[in-house]
């Protein structure tokens, strides 16, 4: 057993509570996600971490997984925090990290999410899946599932690079190209499993991905002994990581870790896609939907509407946060200008990061007194295509 503290499944917006030993995706009563909840009670970091592992997995008493032998892991996790010394002076901040996801297996934080994902559907029997995709997604989601002999169905839209396809292909999964944007491969996906007879496996649409992007959080305050950073930019599509790292920090508090949460989370998307700076600047509570967005190097970016789009905004609010979009030009010139600095390809997404620090410093809304962490979600050379 894993020692799993997991102790319900609580709706984000009505709090109907549902069983942890039954099968559940999202609030059938409101159409919200569900979060798993622990019984969590003042403890040490010894009580709860096993330091014998070095994989996400040594979080697992605040996992979901009752089981040991429902782990389905490849390595996932304990990625490196890097200092970026030049770039912290260049910038004229104290204090600057990349958080690099790159090494994940599949290349990319969505590793985390998927092996959870796939771990706790094991547990409870399930072995076929669908999910739409902008790419990292679905390469993590038929590497996992080929892992455990289970079906992915990923449906992705028709400007996917290659790679991403062929990471799919490869892994044995069944992929079906759809016209326009990861929404509209949701919608197409929905049709054909109208039966239900895959489990949807989509961005906040079942509880666990959550909790494996929330180790993110768990390894950043690990690596920066327990001191939380002031600010951390995340390149957000459909926000899953972002909601999973402040998720980890309250959890932390509750567990008496840390006395308070000083970072302001700071969402950072395209100016061709930017529902939820949109939403932030009218001081709404949740995204309208992004009509018409464009095409761009940064494929995770491209999310019309985030199912998750009142957690995205509830976590800016509570962190005392931001949104900011940059452009295509500020991806590619920052993309240059950064690995010619710190000698790290970032992908267009970690780009974005880049693009925004000299822009938010203008607008007052980090400053020069900042520890500051980027999330480099993955590796750019699946979007090679994208670049040339």
């Amino acid at each position: 057993m894993t020692g799993s503290l997991f102790s319900t499944l609580t709706c984000t917006q009505c709090l109907s509570e549902f069983s942890i030993h039954e099968t559940h995706s999202f609030c059938q009563h409101c159409n919200q996600p569900l979060v798993a909840s622990y019984e969590l009670t003042k403890c040490t970091t010894e009580q709860i971490i096993d330091f014998s592992i070095s994989s996400m997995w040594r979080y697992k008493r605040v996992l979901p997984v009752l089981n040991e032998k429902n782990i389905v892991s490849l390595g996932e996790g304990n990625t490196p925090l890097l200092p970026l010394i030049k770039s912290s002076s260049f910038w004229g901040v104290r204090n600057l990290w990349l958080k690099e996801e790159a090494g994940n297996p599949t290349g990319s934080f969505k590793a985390r999410g998927m092996s959870m994902a796939v771990s706790k559907a094991r547990e409870w029997g399930i072995s076929a899946f669908c999910a739409p995709t902008a790419g990292n997604a679905g390469s993590a989601l038929a590497a996992y599932a080929a892992a455990t002999g289970a079906e992915a169905h990923i449906y992705m839209p028709m400007a996917t690079p290659e790679a991403f396809r062929m990471d799919c292909t490869v892994m044995g999964a069944r992929v079906v190209e759809v016209d326009g944007s990861i929404r509209d491969a949701g919608i197409a996906m929905q049709k054909e499993n109208a039966d239900g007879k895959w489990w949807d496996i989509s961005t906040l649409k079942e509880p666990f991905r959550l909790e494996g992007k929330k180790t993110l959080g768990y390894e950043l305050a690990e690596q920066l002994g327990w001191c939380l950073p002031d600010v951390i930019l995340y390149p957000t599509g459909g926000g899953t990581g972002l909601i999973g790292i402040w998720k980890a920090f309250r959890e932390m508090q509750q567990m008496g870790w840390i006395t308070e949460i000083p970072t302001r989370m700071i969402a950072i998307q395209t100016q061709g896609c930017r529902p939820v700076v949109d939403a932030f600047e009218a001081g709404a509570d949740h995204c309208k939907l992004f009509e018409s967005p464009a095409e761009t190097i940064a494929n995770g970016l491209r999310v019309p509407k985030p199912f998750g789009d009142k957690m995205i905004m509830k976590v800016l609010h509570e962190s005392h946060g931001a949104a900011l979009a940059v452009s295509e030009k500020d991806m590619l010139e920052s993309m240059r200008a950064f690995a010619g600095r710190e000698g790290i390809f970032l992908s267009p997404e970690g780009a974005a990061l880049a693009a925004a620090v000299p822009m938010l410093k203008d607008k007052n809304l980090i400053y020069d007194s900042d520890r500051i962490v980027l999330i480099n979600t993955g590796s750019p050379y699946k979007y090679l295509e994208n670049l040339t």
